[in-house]
């Protein structure tokens, strides 16, 4: 099979080519493997090669809705046994997990053949996928830009035509940001619906979860079915939708209102592409007969919103580095400079200040429910910005070395009077201000690639529901889809 058959199909058009005997497994690996070896060194999105793990299937690669299929996890989480998972750390790299993470699991008994995990920033803590331990990934329609993060590495490999669909996971946006930054598609889950376990409970106190990024909504769909549902240690018991996810697609979603907003108090000046990216797919949507209401301001306080959020991300980052400290037996030299900042401004950060960060959640959740009672979606830009050159955000050599001295003197309170919390407030949040909320809120928010800006670049536009509204947004998904189809447009890489 050559690369242009290869790509010419989605995950699940893939799977019925095994299961019709087109094509054997083995031959979708070998394209796959071929794809790597032919553009990964230009977009560095594959880290680690896997050997595929076994299958639940009796037969190896032939069972399951996506049997035979190849596929690549993030190299953040989603252990896959007998291998390390970094996380994008020096501290990890050679710290080899024990046991297959419950998606990584579920993606094996769905029939997927796991052949590499996928860069990522690390601990996930960048929209940016820069890690100092295997060097940046990057966006395969410009690979001077990056393809935003932390699920670059995945984002890169699905635009770059390596695999139809790649295991991501989203804290803060970090499904969306990276679909958005490659003219792909993206569904960050409802809290809840989708396990993390057994080596962790609720990532990030339960604002992230495990997905995919894929070229198709009906792929997105189907690798929703294969990950929802409580695992036996699970701290909540999901509801379930009546139907299945891949049964939404095709269905008409009826007629909603949607409110649309581009204003953002933490970039009150998004760049023109970004407003035109948002502006468009809301005239695409009344085309299709939804009523849209252009909104002047954010319906939700999005600056408290950004403090909360990265109280919880500085905090949650001092967690991360000392886990792996005493998973690793590693000092500071095992961690970048940006992760020890950060970790010291969580250290310095009190336990009240943390606490009322993390109850400020409610009142973040009770605005967007006073919103979705006017309207059934909020539209906004995915991200603020194109997708930013690499090393755009390095921080200019005299904070670095100011940093540093801060850092060896351990002086971390002395942190939040340089300009390094702004630098990093801006550098984390400055061109995805909008994606946050619905990691806050544990709603579920989709990301649909219609626009293209003047230079090439993709630029999503995000949609974000009520709780438990991943079906709706996929019948949506699924009709933008149908009217503007995207999977066809590829860069020339």
């Amino acid at each position: 099979m050559d690369h242009d058959e290869y790509a010419a199909h989605d995950a699940l058009g893939l799977a019925e080519l095994v299961r019709t005997g087109t094509v054997t497994s083995d031959e979708l690996l070998t394209a796959a493997r071929a794809r790597i070896a032919q553009v990964n060194d230009r977009v560095n999105a594959v880290v680690v090669d896997v050997d595929p793990p076994a299958t639940s299937s009796a037969t190896g690669r032939d069972d399951g809705p996506f049997a035979g299929v190849p596929f690549l996890v993030k190299d953040l989480h989603q252990d896959v046994a007998g291998y390390p998972t970094s996380g994008g750390s020096r501290s990890l790299a050679t710290t080899v997990a024990a046991e297959h993470a419950d998606v990584v699991q579920r993606w094996l008994d769905a029939g997927l053949v796991v052949l590499g995990k996928t860069n990522t920033p690390e601990f996930g803590a960048k929209g940016i996928t820069e890690s100092e331990l295997f060097g940046p990934a990057r966006n395969p329609w410009n690979t001077d830009h990056t393809p935003g993060g932390s699920s670059g590495g995945a984002a890169a490999a699905v635009a770059a035509g390596i695999v139809p669909a790649a295991g991501a996971s989203d804290g803060g946006g970090s499904i969306r940001i990276p679909a958005s930054a490659c003219g792909l598609f993206g569904l960050k889950a409802t809290r809840g619906l989708v396990p993390s376990g057994p080596a962790h409970g609720e990532p990030l106190g339960g604002t992230a979860t495990d997905g995919v990024i894929s070229r198709s909504v009906r792929d997105s769909a189907a690798m929703l079915d294969v990950l929802v549902g409580a695992a036996s240690y699970s701290p909540y018991l999901p509801a379930m939708p009546a139907t299945s996810y891949a049964d939404e697609v095709g269905r008409d979603p009826g007629v909603l209102r949607i409110g649309l907003c581009t204003a953002s108090s933490i970039n009150p000046d998004p760049d023109p592409e970004a407003v035109a990216a948002a502006v468009a797919t809301g005239a695409l949507l009344e085309s299709l007969g939804h009523h849209v209401e252009h909104l002047d301001t954010a319906p939700f306080d999005d600056a408290a919103l950004a403090k909360d959020f990265l109280t919880s991300w500085f905090v949650y980052c001092a967690y991360s580095v000392d886990e792996a400290k005493r998973a690793s037996g590693s000092g500071d030299s095992g961690f970048e400079d940006d992760t020890l900042t950060m970790a010291a401004l969580g250290r310095a950060t009190g336990p009240i200040d943390f606490v009322r960060a993390v109850e400020n959640r409610h009142t973040h959740v009770r605005r967007l429910a006073e919103f979705h009672e006017r309207f059934d979606l909020l539209l906004t830009p995915t991200t603020a910005t194109p997708p930013p050159r690499v090393g755009a955000f390095d921080a200019p050599r005299p904070v670095r070395l100011a940093q540093r001295a801060l850092l060896t003197a351990r002086a971390a309170s002395l942190l939040r009077l340089t300009p390094i919390v702004d630098q990093m407030i801006s550098q984390n949040l400055g061109w995805v201000p909008y994606t946050q909320l619905a990691n806050l809120t544990g709603r579920p928010a989709i990301t649909v690639p219609l626009h293209w800006t003047a230079a090439g670049l993709p630029i999503g536009s995000q949609l974000v529901g009520r709780l438990g509204s991943d079906g709706l947004l996929l019948r949506l998904a699924a009709q933008l889809e149908q009217a503007a189809p995207w999977a066809d447009r590829r860069p020339s890489l």
